[in-house]
């Protein structure tokens, strides 16, 4: 009875402890202002963007800094930012004390959406990044090209960046100038939001695109610390050559034994495939390979060719310059930009003339069946195929009624 009634008496101490005084309202914890990642109580904010041909010196000077502090200021930002590469029209903000000295404490120069360079003015001075916390939000579109994705995207009021991110998901697998009516796609993809104001694309998580009556499964996925993606079978996206040179353009010419020649008015063989873009357009090696030559000709102009192993070539016709360092010899990657789009040679207006090349004889690309590079590997399948399956299902139930959320928690981005 005694050990009983001790117990009694010990967990009425707690309680009474655990309970505010009478008669009294517990404690209200202070909200801080914090702005930048900087406690912001008990000062001024003033912001303002970059005006044309206006430095950091022509800011702060309005705010009375010393030079002196400006000059410290510069020298110690130079190991993490240039302050000669302020751009007019980005966002900055003015940190200052609220007394009549109205002193400068922080300048916070925005780099894009996220990231942030801190100055901060106390004795030393100091330089340092920052980042905004970023939300994602996993969102679904679906589509049906009338005319190109790019189209279809704009329609629907979607980032354009979504149809970039598409195209280069499905470079090795889609021709997206070929892409025709009645086309549909599917997508699963994570959009950003700063403060709830959306800032851009994300990951695309999953993607499914019917053209030319098949289908086309893309799914993300990461292994060994390093993420692409993947078909349904756990092949990779990815060929050993792309689908094409240019972004966004469009075909006028294929590979054809008997063409008309428009400059030569006469019928002869075009091994290659023309593309049409403005002077100017980028042209990307479409493999990894060795520049054989960069140089010109009569009929060809300035136009590259490349060596990516001991079968295939690729050649580049009537381009209007060179890209920086693209010659003999040099090394060049999948995707890198070897020159831009030109007239010269023979040639009636700015194009591309593609061609390929297959153990010495030219063949028409969009004919070949170029292999893919490394799959899943074994010990990440059963990880992939139920990841994959997860999604594939998601897809496969979107209808093509427009955009549609999927249930989800808003989830942090990794910084």
């Amino acid at each position: 009875m005694i050990l009983w009634m001790l117990y009694l008496s010990a967990c009425s101490d707690v309680t009474e402890k655990a309970q505010p005084p009478v008669g009294k309202n517990p404690p209200i914890l202070k909200q801080h202002r914090v702005e930048y990642g900087i406690d912001c109580d008990g000062l001024n904010m003033v912001k303002d963007r970059v005006q044309p041909r206006q430095n950091l010196s022509d800011i702060l000077i309005q705010h009375n800094v010393p030079n002196s502090a400006i000059h410290d200021a510069a020298l110690e930002s130079k190991a993490v930012f240039d302050v000669r590469t302020m751009k007019a029209g980005n966002p900055f903000c003015i940190i200052r004390s609220t007394d009549s000295s109205k002193k400068v404490r922080y300048f916070v120069y925005e780099l894009n959406p996220v990231d942030y360079v801190v100055f901060d003015f106390d004795d030393p001075i100091k330089v340092s990044l920052g980042k905004k916390p970023v939300q994602l939000k996993t969102k679904t579109v679906t589509g049906r090209i009338e005319s190109s994705l790019w189209d279809t995207l704009t329609e629907q009021q979607l980032d354009i960046e979504l149809a970039i991110k598409l195209s280069e998901i499905y470079a090795w697998a889609i021709d997206f100038h070929h892409l025709q009516k009645d086309d549909t796609f599917r997508v699963i993809f994570e959009e950003k939001f700063v403060k709830e104001k959306p800032i851009g694309i994300g990951k695309i998580k999953a993607s499914r695109f019917d053209h030319k009556d098949k289908t086309f499964y893309a799914f993300y996925f990461e292994q060994d610390a390093h993420g692409s993606y993947y078909d349904q079978h756990a092949d990779s996206m990815e060929k050993a050559f792309l689908k094409a040179p240019i972004k966004f353009s469009r075909i006028t010419s294929g590979f054809s034994k008997r063409r008309f020649h428009p400059v030569l008015k006469k019928y002869k063989a075009h091994f290659g495939i023309d593309y049409a873009a403005k002077t100017g357009t980028p042209i990307m090696s479409t493999g990894d390979g060795v520049v054989l030559k960069a140089g010109y000709d009569k009929n060809n102009g300035k136009y590259v060719k490349i060596r990516h192993n001991g079968v295939y070539s690729t050649q580049y016709l009537h381009m209007s310059r060179f890209a920086p360092g693209i010659k003999r010899g040099r090394n060049v990657r999948q995707g890198e930009i070897i020159g831009s789009v030109g007239s010269t040679g023979l040639a009636t207006g700015p194009h591309l003339c593609y061609r390929f090349w297959k153990n010495g004889r030219q063949v028409n690309p969009s004919k070949e069946d170029i292999p893919s590079v490394e799959p899943v590997g074994i010990e990440h399948l059963d990880r992939f195929n139920q990841q994959m399956a997860n999604l594939k299902q998601q897809l496969d139930i979107l209808d093509m009624s427009g955009v549609l959320a999927i249930p989800h928690d808003s989830e942090p981005a990794d910084q």
